[in-house]
C-alpha cells in the first residue's frame, strides 16, 4: 500500500440537527464534512477505470445520508458514524473524517469549531 495515495473530498455541506442544545435539535443547521480517503491509486491512474478506484458520487451519498440522519447531540459522534460507515463501505485502509460547524452555540468570534479523527481498518 503507498500510504500518500489520497482522495479528498472537501467542504460537503449539509442541513442538519445535531446538537447538545433542543434549540439545534429543533432549529437545524449547517454542517461540513472534509473526509480523506487513503487508497492506493496506482491501478486506477494507469488504467483510467473507474472500477480500479473509490466513486467519489457514492461516498459522497454515503457521508450525506449519515450527516442527514440522526440527530446526534456530539460533533465526535457524527464524525465515528461517518467512518464507522465509510471503512467496511469502500476498501481504502484509512479515513480521516473532519465535520465542522461554523454556527456552533459558543459566545465569542470565531470563524469555523471542528473534530477530526482518523480510523484505520479493523483486523
Amino acid at each position: 500500500m503507498v500510504e500518500h495515495d489520497i482522495i479528498h473530498l472537501r467542504g460537503l455541506e449539509f442541513y442538519a440537527y445535531h446538537g447538545v442544545l433542543p434549540e439545534e435539535q429543533r432549529l437545524g443547521q449547517k454542517f461540513i464534512v472534509d473526509v480523506d480517503l487513503y487508497h492506493d491509486l496506482q491501478s486506477a491512474g494507469i488504467s483510467d477505470e473507474v472500477g480500479d478506484t473509490l466513486n467519489y458520487a457514492e461516498v459522497y451519498a454515503e457521508i450525506k445520508g449519515v450527516v442527514e440522519s440522526g440527530p446526534y447531540r456530539l460533533l465526535e459522534h457524527l464524525a465515528e458514524q461517518i467512518a464507522e460507515t465509510l471503512l467496511p463501505t469502500f476498501p481504502c485502509d484509512e479515513v480521516r473524517v473532519e465535520v465542522h460547524k461554523p454556527q456552533a452555540p459558543v459566545p465569542g468570534l470565531f470563524r469555523d469549531i471542528s473534530v477530526e479523527i482518523r480510523r484505520g481498518r479493523k483486523g
